[in-house]
């Protein structure tokens, strides 16, 4: 069982993540997102978000990120991690809205 009073790091989540069949890892190339293993790009309607994590820098508020738990129309599984605020990647908030959640 999980100590609801742990903190959970950006590593840890991630490693867990992959564990859990999330193995790929995902980046914003111009409007579509690339699977860095395969070079396959996506459109963001063949993207759903099946999980996301917010993590806030304890000691830093330049430290806040966030992680999307990806998966394709054709089952691949992956993460997509972005920086908050001033650090964030251009135009990777504007394509997330664009990618449906899971309900």
């Amino acid at each position: 069982m999980e100590d609801p009073t742990e903190v959970r790091t950006l590593s840890g989540v991630m490693s867990d993540l992959d564990r859990r069949g999330f193995t790929e890892q995902f980046a914003l190339k111009g409007d579509k997102l690339r699977a860095l293993s395969s070079g396959k790009t996506y459109a963001a309607g063949d993207l759903r978000v099946l999980e996301i994590y917010r993590f806030e820098g304890v000691s830093n508020p330049d430290d806040m990120a966030i992680l999307y738990g990806i998966e394709t129309r054709g089952g691949v599984r992956g993460t997509l991690a972005d920086a908050f605020g001033v650090y964030a990647t251009p135009g990777m908030g504007d394509f997330m809205q664009h990618v449906p959640r899971a309900a």
